[in-house]
């Protein structure tokens, strides 16, 4: 950063063609300095550009000034790849255009500003939808879910966002414009020389990257370098890419149909090796969900005193919750009957539930600990720092064992739940903030969390991306050969280190914990973070 960019009175002043609107009134900035993270970075100065051109024209003007773009959309990411000191890109605003569905081809072309919501409002006339489903999806825009690889419950059966994106339209940093689309080699000049350059490091590469590329389901963490060796398609290699090697300015996408009829089987398990073990038997039955809740999420709920809408017994260490879906009831009935049978002498108990009513009381134990920790945290803040690690999924036992011993050892109560069937878990630990040298504790489990995962195999980061806050441990988790190319491919896209500093490739002396918002706050403005 400049001295220019840290002084509101003396910022440079936008492009004469700029036609958006620009600001860098404090009021303004400061709107764009929280995401939905524990991170808080008030911005240099904010841009709303109207449309692609827009964008072009602030980067070449950011490249001409020395200055950073961060991209953002709805701001819902959680690990702060949305926001930071540059200059903050509204690509929300503007840009919340959904194309017509084309029902034959099943796709549908978004710009970045456009809710998972609402394209799926666009395509269920056509009994369409796009089936990475992150919880956030009333909220969350395309340019997030391009941005993070994003996922959810349903990816299990579906797969991440990646391999949904049909094409991407990119301003890059020179500020020229481009489309990567799948199965073609870009027409721009710009990004096909980027693109030789890229494939001639890693050709030099490949056995380091097929040898040392983590054996998950799904990742959102580093650079998608091993996808883009196997597909040669630049949209790999965007997806995922979190703002730092190109700013997305719109995208085709691709729909699927919408299944119509879901059950659901209920699990129950008195140890983790049970549980993990039952994981393998249901992926081999194609389920549409596994997702788990631990043995802290289960005593969370059943010591509130709340009736979760289903009996929650003493001794359970997990739970597993398996939908099935199919195009007829007895489709799915006969699904949920061979998770039974694929259950039997592994799960402790196993409930069924196949009318919309049942659900629902079954999904309520999941939903019931969120209204929980807000009411229950007291000066505690649910902070998420370690909420996103995936490792292999014959490794999930030992993950949860890592995740309770190093919490336990730090005195820090907290749930655990999430995507078992992707080996992907989240973890909420309870913080009291008003406590000295929290911030050091929690800055210590990062590295001692990142460290075991490395050891298990995984990444810390399955479908919210590195952001600033896992960019510190990006080397521990990938070792240097990797880390290295994946810095060599963004000076490729990136020779300035414009887009996005800080995020995914750490800045020098950066920190998981630089940016949090909770350092310093009075214990009358604490808030639980969102569960």
């Amino acid at each position: 950063m400049t001295d220019r960019q840290q002084q509101s009175t003396d910022f440079p002043a936008p492009p004469a063609a700029f036609r958006g609107a620009f600001s860098v009134e404090q009021a303004r900035r400061t709107a764009f300095s929280e995401h939905a993270g524990i991170l808080r970075s008030v911005p240099s100065a904010v841009a709303v550009p109207v449309d692609a051109d827009d964008v072009a024209e602030i980067v070449r003007w950011a490249a001409e000034n020395g200055l950073a773009l961060v991209p953002r959309a709805a701001g819902t990411g959680m690990p702060g790849g949305n926001i930071g000191p540059g200059v903050a890109v509204d690509l929300l605003t503007e840009f919340r255009r959904i194309g017509p569905v084309d029902a034959a081809r099943r796709t549908v072309r978004v710009e970045p500003g456009a809710t998972l919501a609402a394209v799926n409002a666009a395509a269920a006339p056509s009994g369409l939808h796009f089936p990475p489903d992150p919880s956030s999806g009333e909220r969350a825009a395309f340019g997030g879910l391009i941005a993070n690889n994003s996922a959810g419950a349903h990816t299990v059966r579906y797969g991440a966002t990646r391999q949904w994106i049909e094409s991407v339209d990119l301003v890059l940093a020179d500020g020229s414009r481009a489309t990567a689309t799948r199965g073609t080699r870009p027409d721009a000049p710009r990004l096909r020389e980027i693109l030789a350059r890229v494939d001639e490091l890693l050709a030099a590469h490949r056995d380091t990257l097929e040898r040392g590329w983590p054996r998950v389901r799904k990742n959102s963490s580093g650079y998608a370098l091993r996808e883009y060796l196997h597909s040669g398609d630049a949209v790999d290699l965007v997806v995922g890419s979190e703002g730092t090697l190109a700013l997305v300015t719109a995208a085709t996408v691709r729909l699927e149909p919408v299944k119509a009829h879901r059950g659901l089987a209920l699990l129950e398990f008195t140890a983790l090796e049970a549980a993990g073990a039952a994981v393998h038997r249901i992926l081999e039955l194609d389920p549409a969900t596994c997702e788990m809740i631990d043995r802290t999420f289960i005593d969370l709920v059943r010591g509130s005193g709340e009736d979760p809408g289903y009996p929650l017994r003493e001794g359970l260490e997990a739970i597993l919750f398996v939908e099935m879906e199919g195009d007829s009831p007895e489709e799915v009935a006969d699904a949920l009957c061979a998770v039974e049978r694929a259950m039997a002498g592994v799960a402790d108990r196993v409930s069924l539930a196949v009318d919309q009513e049942q659900q629902e009381r079954f999904w309520h134990v999941r939903h019931a600990a969120s209204p929980l920790i807000a009411r229950m945290a007291g000066q505690r803040v649910s902070m998420q720092f370690i909420e996103d690690g995936v490792v292999p999924v014959d490794r999930l036992a030992d993950y949860i064992r890592l995740l309770r011993a190093t919490l336990s050892r730090h005195g820090l109560p907290a749930v655990i739940f999430g995507h078992a069937g992707d080996g992907n878990l989240h973890v909420n630990p309870l913080v009291d903030v008003t406590r000295p040298g929290w911030r050091e504790d929690a800055e210590a489990i990062v590295y001692e969390v990142a460290e075991g995962v490395a050891a298990l195999g995984g990444t810390m980061a399955g479908e919210h991306g590195d952001g600033r806050l896992r960019a510190p441990v990006l080397r521990t988790i990938w070792g240097d050969e990797i880390t290295d190319l994946f810095r060599a491919v963004k000076n490729t896209f990136d020779p300035a280190g414009m887009l996005n500093p800080g995020v995914i490739l750490p800045l020098p002396g950066q920190r998981p914990l630089d940016a949090i918002k909770y350092a310093g706050v009075p214990k009358t403005e604490v808030r639980s973070a969102e569960f």
